[in-house]
């Protein structure tokens, strides 16, 4: 069965996206790497909340049917306890089975802070930080949380604002809501690409030192 990352796009939409890196470096000596990973944090707590979010009213609901029906009240502690404990079981195991099912499970601000935190580790884990110019950039696609976060290195950050960025994240959470998934990230490539040239033009003697493309 294929992870959230690998479905987020074909093989030939991946080839097309390493095209696109290819040709974006082709004017800049910078170092350009889109990577897509299904999720950025296991949250652990999401299905214990989707448990309790599920099974708190099933089990009232339950329990004051089943205990008109059982003779035993409409508000029977251990009946309600009973089918707590069954309903959350179940909703637990499928939340946790369901890696897409724990979005609607976590807060915004965790997902936020996990998303920044597995981009930051990413971009020395991927030696985005070994160029020879330290002008790597990572164009990061966290598929689970529905976060995009664009991480330059200390070359590239001395000479454009961070805030810069923004703009390709827009863009790309934008048009893969418009279910333009390839297209997003070509796109905010060539914007990159053009963006780095007026501060990393192209040289000569350039290599490709990092990956094209990553999915994890």
């Amino acid at each position: 069965m294929k992870t959230l990352a690998e479905n987020f796009l074909t093989a030939e939409e991946q080839k097309r996206v390493t095209e696109a890196v290819q040709q974006a470096e082709k004017q800049t000596s910078g170092e350009i790497v889109p990577m897509i990973v299904s999720a950025s944090h296991s949250y652990p707590m999401a299905p214990v909340v989707g448990g309790v979010f599920f099974a708190l009213p099933m089990a009232l609901l339950s329990a004051r049917l089943f205990g008109a029906y059982l003779w035993l009240g409409t508000d029977n502690m251990w009946l309600f306890v009973a089918f707590f404990i069954f309903y959350y079981i179940i909703a637990y195991l499928i939340v946790a089975r369901f890696t897409q099912l724990k979005r609607f499970f976590m807060s915004a601000d965790r997902a936020n802070l996990a998303v920044q935190q597995a981009a930051a580790a990413a971009f020395f884990r991927e030696a985005l930080y070994k160029t020879r110019d330290a002008n790597g950039i990572l164009l990061y696609i966290s598929v689970l949380e529905h976060r995009v976060w664009v991480l330059g290195d200390r070359g590239i950050s001395a000479m454009i604002d961070p805030s810069a960025w923004q703009e390709i994240v827009d863009l790309v959470v934008r048009n893969i809501k418009k279910d333009r998934r390839c297209d997003a990230v070509c796109e905010a490539v060539s914007k990159i690409g053009s963006i780095l040239q007026e501060h990393f033009p192209y040289k000569k003697d350039d290599q490709d030192e990092l990956h094209n493309l990553i999915i994890r």
